[in-house]
């Protein structure tokens, strides 16, 4: 298969939902894409953006664009050029999907691949932008400094917005690199990031060598003429890269009170020599450039922050979660369980990352009430009292009351209302609330399916799991009165193989490839009908083995 075909096909099934089998590909056959690995970290990026991965499409973005920098191929500086014009559109951004557009054009003709321009430019149903001259608009400083000020106007990612700023810069001073590098005040170091291969890495030198270290220290700008001439300029990197640098006007980044922040490195002028009026320009993009990677820097740390307290957060609520599974041997990781038939009825809606985040963490913590339980009703050996059966209901106020003490996020409210809302029932005749349909959290009544079914699925201190026919027919008939009926078609929807991979995940079971192969093409209404009307039991056998044989694992 030829590069542009992988192109083309991997672009139309990424923009048709299968974004995860390109990217199986991509991991599986990394050896064959090596040389195209910019290629694939578009192409990466493009799903991340369309599945709304923010986290995954800047990280695939950055390493791409450190790629594309260092690659001379045509197909990869188009297509990335036409990656970052499409994300522009979609997010209505016409101006820098119009320097996009033009520069992907730009370079199809001039290395004949309009052909492949106009067939990925199809696929991504972008419209067409009467073509425009990136060079006469460069020569316009107030249309450079209008070029930049939306680039990074809401921008906060900071390596996508170093990577804007000096692409843009490049362009406005018409020279042939621009580097920025970042100055680490705390360790005396200024640093950029570089592409090594399949990855990029961050380089950091010293902040008082090289030009860019002068210019830190003293504050100065510099513009040389002719680097070799030059005693201030080191030629090693050249010798290197191979590399030949002739002209250099290096400057420094200052923040709102006029400290410096990093250092603007551009390099070979297109037209003989950095003027006065590249210099002034340049102070122009800075002052503006300052503020914003200062911005971007301080929205870094906040990110950063908020990752660190996330982690804690997943750890404080898997050890709650895992303290309540421990008090009780029989329902053990029944939390964990309810938790992934939760995840699975939200994949089948189509759940977005952050609510699917939410949902889970709530799945987690929903039964931590049960710390306020006494054991001898929640490990009695046989049917509760109604006193009995009183007491153990109080489990979900309980969760409210110590979750809502945890002062947290606005996410966290929300995972403290769908916890405390899994035995609601969607005719109002559930508890604590009584809430009633969609008064309902809708995480809650996802919990609602994923909790009735993980009981009667496993084991009590009172009865055996339940036949499968007899766990459907009660989820089935529950549509409705106890719960959702939009839930019950989704959760009855999903493929037996997903189901059964919950069973096994505690007992370190593996699916045999041809019992794989059976499960995958039914799913639990499938499974249902097939019992019901007495056909084949083949795929009840085959269900079975993984259903009631997880237990014989422990027996």
């Amino acid at each position: 298969m030829t590069l542009e075909n992988f192109i083309y096909e991997s672009v139309s099934e990424i923009l048709n939902g299968g974004y995860e089998e390109v990217k199986k590909d991509i991991e599986k056959h990394k050896e064959i894409y090596k040389d195209d690995t910019a290629i694939c970290f578009s192409l990466l990026a493009l799903g991340a953006f369309l599945n709304k991965d923010n986290q995954s499409f800047y990280q695939f973005m950055n390493d791409a664009a450190f790629l594309v920098d260092q690659s001379a191929d045509a197909i990869t500086k188009i297509f990335h050029e036409m990656i970052l014009g499409f994300v522009n559109f979609s997010e209505k951004n016409t101006t820098l999907y119009a320097i996009n557009y033009n520069k992907a054009r730009k370079l199809s003709i001039k290395s004949q691949k309009t052909e492949f321009f106009e067939r990925v430019n199809k696929l991504l149903k972008c419209p067409p932008i009467s073509h425009y001259s990136n060079h006469n608009q460069a020569k316009d400083p107030l249309i450079a400094l209008v070029n930049i000020g939306q680039a990074v106007a809401a921008e906060k990612n900071i390596d996508l917005l170093i990577k804007t700023i000096a692409e843009e810069t490049k362009t406005a001073l018409n020279a042939d690199r621009c580097t920025i590098f970042m100055y680490d005040k705390e360790n005396n170091e200024l640093y950029s990031k570089v592409a090594t291969g399949l990855d990029t890495k961050e380089l950091r030198i010293p902040a008082n060598k090289g030009l860019a270290g002068h210019v830190v220290q003293t504050g100065e700008t510099i513009n040389i003429k002719d680097a070799y001439n030059d005693k201030r300029f080191n030629p090693n990197v050249d010798k290197k890269t191979g590399y030949r640098t002739k002209t250099i006007l290096c400057m420094p980044i200052k923040n709102f009170n006029q400290e410096i922040i990093g250092v603007f490195q551009v390099l070979n002028k297109f037209d003989e020599y950095f003027t006065p009026d590249d210099e002034d320009l340049l102070i122009a993009i800075a002052s503006s450039a300052g503020i914003s990677l200062e911005n971007a820097q301080l929205f870094e740390r906040q990110r950063k922050l908020l990752e660190e307290q996330k982690v804690v957060l997943d750890s404080f609520i898997e050890t709650l979660a895992t303290s309540i599974d421990a008090r009780d041997k029989i329902t053990s990781g029944h939390s964990s369980r309810v938790k992934m038939y939760s995840s699975l009825i939200a994949q089948e809606f189509g759940m977005e990352k952050n609510d699917l985040y939410i949902l889970e963490k709530a799945a987690a913590l929903h039964d931590i009430g049960k710390i306020g339980i006494r054991d001898s009703v929640l490990q009695k050996e046989g049917k509760l009292t109604p006193e009995e059966y009183k007491h153990i209901q109080q489990h979900v106020e309980i969760t409210h009351h110590i979750l809502e003490k945890i002062h947290m996020s606005e996410d966290f409210k929300q995972i403290t209302e769908i916890a405390c809302s899994h035995h609601e029932k969607y005719d109002g005749t559930g508890y604590y609330r009584h809430l009633k349909g969609e008064e309902i959290p809708f995480g809650g009544r996802i919990l609602a399916v994923s909790d009735v079914f993980d009981a009667i699925t496993s084991k009590r201190h009172y009865r055996d799991k339940m036949p499968i026919e007899k766990v459907i027919d009660i989820i089935k008939n529950g549509a409705g009165s106890h719960f959702d009926p939009l839930v019950v078609d989704k959760f009855l929807d999903i493929k037996l193989s997903k189901i059964v991979g919950v069973f096994i995940t505690e007992n370190h079971m593996v699916i045999d490839k041809e019992d794989l192969a059976t499960l995958e093409k039914y799913n639990l209404l499938d499974l249902y009908y097939s019992i019901v009307n007495n056909c084949s039991n083949k795929l009840l056998q085959v269900f079975n083995k993984y259903y009631v044989g997880v237990d014989l694992e422990h027996e």
